[in-house]
């Protein structure tokens, strides 16, 4: 095991990376800009490093940096958490040749999965389900054209790299197509420095349903079930459960088995998320895989018991998977509500500033993952989370209404939050009956005149 952490990352994941390490006998060093001075999770790790100032490209995004600190607090790896450089392959090469651990996948496997397009290709060959759509990268218009009659309108143009909708445009008609291309191309290459895009057919109404995954490098790989994630706004997620409601479970499982041939066909050592749309007929088609831990990894923990985190940090040490995957059981129903530092009632525009009330909730089956507390300036400078919201409980119903109370309980300000909207949602007849799809809460929104 590792006797010394760097925590290239902030906020809640800091703090969820810090109990865990501490909890497997690590010392944690955090790394931390100038927004970030005096924020409550550097209270504890072991050590804390300044690496730049609060833009995030001059700290978080900063390799070199990242890479001085640990080579001067003699680490024995790095967590790289979620975002900044979680998927960054070039930034896992420079830890491997620094002898620095990655805890993560190989850059060769975050390579090879993070790419849409070759992700897509070994997708095929494991049996995976994929969508309808272009082989490979388009590289000329009428290309595009072919593809997109074959499939049928709508289709949606894809960047490869990246994601969180940035090189994304969905069309209805060549002309629309054409405009595009062009388009989310311009995007991508600002975005994420590559410009390939690609092309699938579009779901007009869908389900969002992940697999949990984790492998090993032994040659293990095992699915932890899977989590409804439909309930998201611009492709940001808001609220997710697990397991996801009303799906074909013989269906759901065979799909998961593939996720995990296909995290094996790619020597994958750590956590990792393969996303897919359900249609309307129950059919599964795979977005993408994430190669890192995702955000809304507790609701897998609290219905199976193992914890992601600690997981990824030993499999990064070399140890191997001490469960397979009949040992897996679902037990009852968890659902995790963003708590965003935005105004839904306001177009969603963040709300930065001095959190002075902050009492958080608890109870049987309530965790509350969060670095917030009173006292806390939450920074403009980064992403609007400022916790996570999870209950348990034996059913969904009790679980929705176990979260409907925490959520009432959930007493922060005089920033803005998006609880009222959670409260809205999950008294909604399609969120309780399950009907509900990847545009529903846009539709809510626009409904209510938000």
């Amino acid at each position: 095991m590792f006797s010394r952490i760097l925590i290239a990352n902030r906020g809640e994941i800091a703090l969820r990376i810090i109990r865990a390490a501490r909890e497997l006998g690590a010392q944690t060093i955090c790394v931390y800009s100038t927004a970030d001075r005096g924020a409550p999770w550097l209270e504890q790790a072991d050590e804390t490093i300044c690496i730049g100032g609060g833009p995030s490209t001059e700290s978080y995004l900063r390799i070199d940096r990242i890479i001085s600190a640990a080579e001067v607090a003699n680490v024995d790896a790095i967590h790289p958490g979620y975002g900044f450089l979680s998927e960054n392959a070039h930034f896992a090469e420079v830890c491997r040749d620094c002898r620095i651990e990655f805890i993560g996948p190989s850059p060769e496997a975050m390579a090879l999965l993070g790419d849409k397009i070759s992700c897509k290709r070994l997708a095929k060959a494991t049996g995976t389900p994929v969508f309808p759509g272009s082989d490979g990268a388009i590289e000329e218009e009428e290309e595009a054209i072919t593809v997109a009659r074959e499939i049928g309108y709508p289709v949606i143009v894809k960047a490869s790299a990246g994601g969180g909708g940035r090189g994304m445009r969905i069309v209805h008609n060549e002309p629309a197509l054409r405009s595009a291309l062009q388009s989310a191309r311009q995007e991508a290459a600002r975005a994420f420095g590559n410009g390939a895009v690609y092309i699938e057919k579009f779901l007009e109404r869908a389900r969002h349903v992940e697999i949990q995954l984790l492998g090993d490098r032994h040659g293990n790989a095992v699915h932890l079930f899977e989590r409804d994630c439909t309930s998201q706004r611009r492709h940001q997620k808001l609220i997710e459960e697990a397991p996801a409601p009303g799906v074909d479970r013989a269906r759901v499982d065979a799909v998961a088995r593939s996720a995990a041939e296909l995290l094996r066909r790619s020597s994958y050592a750590g956590a990792a998320t393969c996303e897919f749309l359900m249609d309307e007929a129950g059919g599964f088609h795979m977005l993408e895989v994430n190669t890192r831990v995702q955000v809304e990894h507790p609701v897998t923990e609290l219905v199976t018991g193992i914890d992601i985190v600690k997981w990824s940090i030993r499999i990064a040490a070399g140890e191997a998977l001490d469960f397979e995957q009949g040992d897996v059981r679902i037990r009852g129903h968890a659902i995790e509500c963003r708590i965003n530092a935005e105004d839904p009632d306001r177009g969603f525009i963040p709300s930065a500033g001095l959190i002075e009330v902050c009492d958080l909730p608890g109870g049987p089956g309530v965790r509350v993952d969060s670095h917030a507390r009173a006292g806390y300036r939450i920074p403009p400078t980064y992403d609007s989370m400022i916790g996570k919201l999870i209950v348990h409980g034996s059913t969904r119903a009790e679980a929705i209404e176990r979260m409907f109370g925490a959520l009432g309980e959930f007493r922060i300000g005089p920033i803005r939050t998006t609880i009222p909207l959670y409260r809205r949602l999950l008294r909604s007849r399609p969120f309780v009956d399950a009907t509900h799809d990847i545009h529903y809460v846009e539709r809510l929104l626009r409904d209510e005149g938000g």
